[in-house]
């Protein structure tokens, strides 16, 4: 267990989007999966949004729905975007991740990023949490800012680091550093992607985190011991 951890383990929960992206996932599995999140005391549950909409009261109160758009690849057309996600909160999302044109963002294409992001904005209204995916370990650190800014100017609420799909790896310390750095406790920061234990949480916190996505989610609050 992490001994020294400064946070709770009620804290920690209320930070995770307990999260079940598997594209074989089934209704089912989504419902267990909101229930255990209620057990858990998780601030949200992310979810693709083919399985939309939730079975009736199945959700806690209290507890968002995150449905991603344009993944895991962010290569859609930005219509389906901006329909996906609009059809999501019309379906009962409340928060929104969406990944951005990775190609565009490789090309340093920044005004573009900003433009789909704007969009996407636009499509789902300003009382949405609007959640950007950065896939920062294909990017490069040396984009990250960049990146950000871009997600910033479009009218992101936070920037995330990763699908949790993408070859290249998924969340580091180090990215979320320089994803903190970049909006200066303007926008939110996720850190997503191989997070497992309570340690891992708990660094990527110390880095800047403000939200941690996860599916290990059990596991890691197990890890942590209320000091």
């Amino acid at each position: 267990m992490t001994e020294n951890a400064t946070i709770t383990r009620a804290e920690l929960a209320r930070m995770i989007d307990h999260t079940l992206l598997a594209p074989e996932a089934t209704d089912d599995d989504v419902t267990r999966l909101a229930q255990e999140a209620g057990r858990l005391g998780v601030g949200a549950i992310c979810v693709s949004p083919s399985r939309l909409p939730l079975a009736p009261g199945v959700l806690a109160p209290g507890i968002a729905l995150a449905v991603v758009t344009g993944f895991p690849s962010g290569a859609h057309p930005l219509a389906v975007k901006v329909a996906e996600a609009a059809a999501s909160v019309a379906a009962g999302a409340t928060e929104i991740d969406m990944v951005v044109d990775l190609g565009a963002a490789l090309q340093d294409r920044w005004a573009a990023v900003t433009a789909e992001v704007a969009a996407v904005r636009a499509g789902i209204g300003p009382a949405v949490v609007l959640k950007v995916i950065l896939e920062t370990a294909l990017i490069g650190p040396g984009r990250i800012a960049a990146a950000c800014q871009a997600a910033e100017a479009g009218g992101a609420d936070f920037v995330k680091t990763s699908t949790g799909f993408h070859k290249t790896g998924g969340a580091t310390v180090e990215a979320v550093a320089a994803m903190a750095a970049a909006v200066g406790g303007r926008l939110g920061v996720k850190a997503s992607g191989g997070i497992r234990t309570a340690d891992d949480a708990l660094a990527m916190i110390a880095a800047g985190a403000t939200r941690i996505g996860a599916s290990s989610t059990a596991a890691i609050l197990d890890g942590l011991r209320d000091g």
